[in-house]
């Protein structure tokens, strides 16, 4: 599984940004997609999942009415629609292909990565 991220910039609080994570592959093996991030000398925390059977998603109360997970599956794409951005939620934004049944926060469920797509919201 290949996986492609991009849609992050400069933003002002406040303004909405539409991650894409297009994928390639084998993709029906995975459990589902998820979407992390990982802020300047922090941990890389979950943000967002969908399940690839049910389409069941699953959000970080941090964002919990802001983002939104979705995805195209004609297209392989998996999007993460942020709105309401604030500087906290500046960082670089991974998206992840989950191939077990473990816990869908947990990024060691998670084998396949993208590169990964900055996002800096300023104040």
């Amino acid at each position: 599984v290949q996986l492609q991220a991009s849609g992050g910039g400069l933003v002002q609080a406040g303004d909405s940004l539409r991650l894409s994570c297009a994928a390639s592959g084998r993709t029906f093996s995975t459990y589902g997609m998820g979407w992390f991030r990982q802020a300047p000398g922090k941990e890389r925390d979950f943000v967002a999942h969908i399940a690839q059977s049910s389409g069941v998603t699953y959000v970080a109360d941090s964002v919990k009415g802001r983002f939104t997970i979705s995805r195209d599956s004609a297209k392989n794409t998996v999007y993460l629609q942020m709105n309401s951005l604030k500087p906290e939620d500046t960082g670089v934004y991974y998206c992840a292909a989950r191939v077990n049944s473990g816990g869908y926060s947990d990024p060691g469920n998670y084998y396949y990565w993208g590169q990964g797509t900055l996002v800096t919201v300023s104040s």
